[in-house]
């Protein structure tokens, strides 16, 4: 089943599945616990523990997400469970991509931002570069359109999204004129009536697009408190969580996404791993080396980058980090580290 949501790779015929941030999911879990349902059969359900919620800007696979949605929906016996979650917090308080758009100095600009960083919410499938909302004119109205490709796949995400736009706008500027119609391209659900209610203004259903028709001072509200100093910190973070988002899509990224559970078994063939990645060792090597890397090298970095975050966490033993990492035995792992940093791995612990 097709979710509308970005594919992050494509290799003979498989696809990397793309992720919604960790934030974005607690958002949806906590939600869900708050109208009744219980949080061990929602875990169960989707497969998204506590445990994967912990870092906001960790990230959780698309299809668990919308298991989530989907045992959410049924646990809580309220099919505009969706519906009714965009309304129910600000995005801003499940991702940095929220506290960077409230940092900046008006509602058109927090747009921009919106677009430039999506990809940390949600990675969703968009035509073209210029990103997922889009303002344009039609039959004499403004619009603020969202792009996505295959909406109708998952609704839910109309549902939570408009919703959310129009709730935040009102709490924030009760007294701001923004959205005057929706439209959405899917059929009219059997909680139909509750849209009006919801979104309070009239609702259009199996339209050309998914859009609000805005009113056009919307965009030149200023932002309650906008802050450059906020707006820069928060906009280096998101810069690099999203570098490592597009990094994951990268043939490196990849594999090392494969090996990272799997060092400490030591034995890391070349073939085994093209194997699981649905591609020939030849097709492996030769895509590695477009990188500028070689399956050697990569394997030999991964060990040197996770033994730093073992031991610079003081989170185990250099007995244990050479396990973990993939060596039979401490002296052989002792000679790679110093290989590795001019130290041996108790001098580096010492410091």
């Amino acid at each position: 089943m097709a979710f509308g949501f970005k594919r992050m790779a494509q290799e003979d015929g498989r696809m990397a599945a793309a992720t919604v941030s960790a934030g974005y999911a607690d958002n949806l879990m906590r939600y869900a616990v708050s109208r009744g349902a219980d949080s061990r059969a929602l875990a169960e359900r989707s497969g998204i523990h506590p445990g994967d919620l912990s870092d906001p800007d960790g990230r959780v696979p698309l299809a668990s997400y919308v298991a989530l949605m989907s045992a959410a929906k049924s646990l809580c016996q309220a099919p505009s469970l969706a519906l009714h979650l965009g309304a129910h917090q600000d995005l801003k308080e499940m991702s940095v991509v929220g506290l960077i758009c409230y940092a900046a100095p008006t509602m058109g600009e927090a747009l921009v931002q919106l677009n430039r960083y999506g990809a940390l919410v949600a990675e969703v499938d968009v035509p073209g570069s210029g990103g997922r909302f889009q303002i344009a004119q039609h039959d004499g109205e403004l619009w603020l359109v969202d792009t996505r490709r295959d909406p109708n796949s998952f609704p839910e995400l109309t549902e939570s999204t408009w919703s959310r736009f129009i709730a935040e706008t009102s709490r924030h500027f009760p007294g701001a004129a923004f959205a005057k119609a929706v439209h959405v391209t899917h059929p009219a659900p059997a909680y139909a009536a509750e849209y009006e209610q919801v979104l309070k203004v009239p609702v259009t259903f199996k339209a050309a697009r998914n859009a609000i028709m805005i009113d056009p001072s919307w965009l030149a509200i200023e932002l309650h408190n906008p802050s450059r100093y906020a707006f820069g910190v928060l906009s280096d973070h998101a810069a690099r969580l999203l570098a490592s988002l597009e990094n994951a899509a990268t043939t490196r990224g990849r594999v090392e996404g494969l090996l990272i559970p799997l060092l400490h078994k030591g034995d890391l063939r070349m073939s085994d791993a093209a194997r699981q990645l649905g591609l020939s060792r030849q097709t492996l090597y030769r895509r590695l080396k477009a990188e500028g890397l070689t399956y050697e090298t990569l394997v030999d970095d991964l060990r040197r980058r996770m033994a730093l975050h073992y031991l610079g966490g003081a989170k185990t033993s250099v007995n244990e980090t050479a396990y973990l990492v993939g060596f039979s035995d401490p002296s052989s792992f002792s000679r790679a580290f110093k290989r590795w940093t001019g130290d041996s791995p108790r001098a580096f612990l010492r410091r």
